[in-house]
């Protein structure tokens, strides 16, 4: 039985995935078309993990339920699906940036994508992650032999140690960065890694580290 349900099969999805599989983790991928999902489910499934892939109609079947599809997705799967969501852990990694204009964010200046997100689904834990790394690093890992720094917010204390379980468990390094409301800063953070990606030519293959003495 899958552990981790990932919705969607972009890039941000195979690259949690791809972490996830390397850890022995078993994963469900949900995503509109099934083909996409069942490739991706593949790929993992060949990074060494246990991996299936479904439309995103089929049931949840993992305990924590990544959200790796762009925001507005995302508050439309926590409506829909909000019954089914009940008893579960949901990771929310989007950065509501508007793309539009590039300019801004999208969400009141008192609130972030995660806690739109929380609003909901009440009484569900979610839990804020994986929004200020980019999709290739995460493939990797690493950055010039670094592990990536992975912050995570939220409320659920115990959905917050989960979630740190398990991307502790890939190698990457967790950051507790606080409450929710601390998606706020990071989602601001991840816009500016995003904005900043053309002056540092990286081709978004930087990453976001705490260097402590």
């Amino acid at each position: 039985m899958p552990t981790v349900t990932i919705f969607g099969a972009g890039n941000m999805a195979r690259g949690i995935g791809t972490r996830l599989a390397a850890s022995k983790e078993e994963v469900q991928i949900l995503a509109p078309k099934p083909d996409e999902a069942a490739a991706l489910a593949r790929e993992l499934a060949a990074a060494g993990g246990s991996a299936c892939g479904a439309m995103q109609a089929e049931p949840i079947l993992g305990d924590v339920v990544v959200l790796a599809v762009p925001y507005d997705a995302a508050l439309e799967i926590a409506q829909s699906r909000r019954d089914e969501l009940a008893g579960k852990i949901v990771v929310d990694i989007t950065n509501p940036v508007d793309w539009a204009s590039f300019e801004r964010l999208v969400t009141p200046p008192d609130s972030s994508a995660a806690e739109e997100i929380a609003k909901r689904l009440p009484g569900v834990p979610v839990v804020k992650a994986f929004n200020t790394t980019f999709a290739g690093t995460l493939l990797e890992g690493q950055v010039a032999g670094q592990p990536l720094d992975v912050f995570v917010a939220g409320d659920d204390a115990d959905a917050k140690a989960r979630v740190a379980e398990l991307i502790g468990g890939t190698g990457l390094r967790v950051i507790d960065a606080g409450p929710l409301r601390r998606a706020r800063q990071l989602e601001q953070l991840g816009f500016l890694h995003m904005a900043l990606q053309d002056n540092l030519g990286s081709g978004y293959g930087s990453a976001i580290k705490i260097i402590t003495p």
